[in-house]
């Protein structure tokens, strides 16, 4: 009876204290299961709003590389419709000069030589092209302003030049070179190549433009007071050429 009563009053207390421990265990597991989701929710909203971010970041780099890509586009327009002028200009000065040298002189017609010193103002015939010429340097024309194959144009210009010394167009080939050598860039062959028009060519109707543009390959080459000072020699030497206007332009921009 007395053990009976002892395991009565025992087994309840084990099982209470049994109760006690699995509650207690329960309810840790619970806190740290409710810690684990806690955690993983903020690394997920962490995660969530990084990418966001780096979504945001990815778009706003596509909208830069869209303007960088129009502004490439507009430059290369803006250059093609500036070469687009200039040869259009050399075919229409090309055949006036054609058609002024088919004339005879005013010496021939008066019966000679007036007697007068022509002095050192005379401007040089520059020899004019033939048929064969005119076509390889239209062929050249073609290889810059449509295809754009800037380098098969600067080996045929230098061929041509070979070919063709000392013509009307070699000028116009020399000069042609340093504008496909400035868009390259290479900045330096530029240079040489205006300056031969600028030097040897003075009184070449591309002078005025060659000087000029000697002018931007040098402000390129950080070579601003040289630079400058071949837009002073155009203003002074060409007053009323294109060439001169936008060499005032450069140099009341404060540039060099």
């Amino acid at each position: 009876m007395r053990k009976q009563l002892m395991a009565a009053v025992i087994f309840p207390l084990a099982l209470g204290q049994a109760g006690i421990a699995l509650a207690q265990s329960s309810t840790s597991a619970y806190q740290g299961g409710a810690s684990d989701v806690q955690r993983k929710a903020n690394t997920n909203q962490a995660t969530s709003e990084l990418f966001y971010m780096i979504q945001q970041l990815q778009g706003e780099v596509r909208r830069l590389k869209g303007e960088t890509e129009e502004q490439r586009h507009l430059i290369e327009r803006l250059q093609s419709q500036g070469r687009d002028r200039y040869i259009d200009l050399d075919q229409r000065i090309l055949d006036l000069s054609e058609k002024v040298s088919a004339q005879p002189k005013a010496s021939d017609v008066a019966g000679g030589d007036s007697g007068e010193d022509k002095g050192s103002a005379e401007v040089r015939e520059y020899r004019q092209p033939e048929a064969e010429e005119r076509k390889a340097y239209k062929a050249i024309q073609d290889l810059i302003h449509n295809q754009k194959k800037y380098d098969q144009a600067i080996g045929q210009l230098y061929e041509f030049i070979d070919k063709y010394p000392e013509g009307d167009l070699t000028v116009n080939a020399y000069y042609w070179l340093g504008e496909v050598y400035l868009v390259k860039p290479q900045l330096e062959q530029a240079r040489q190549a205006f300056s031969i028009v600028a030097t040897r060519y003075a009184d070449h109707r591309k002078a005025p433009d060659a000087v000029y543009k000697l002018g931007v390959a040098l402000d390129r080459l950080d070579e601003k007071a040289e630079a400058r000072r071949q837009m002073e020699q155009v203003v002074n030497d060409y007053p009323k050429s294109e060439a001169a206007r936008l060499a005032k332009k450069y140099l009341g921009s404060g540039q060099g």
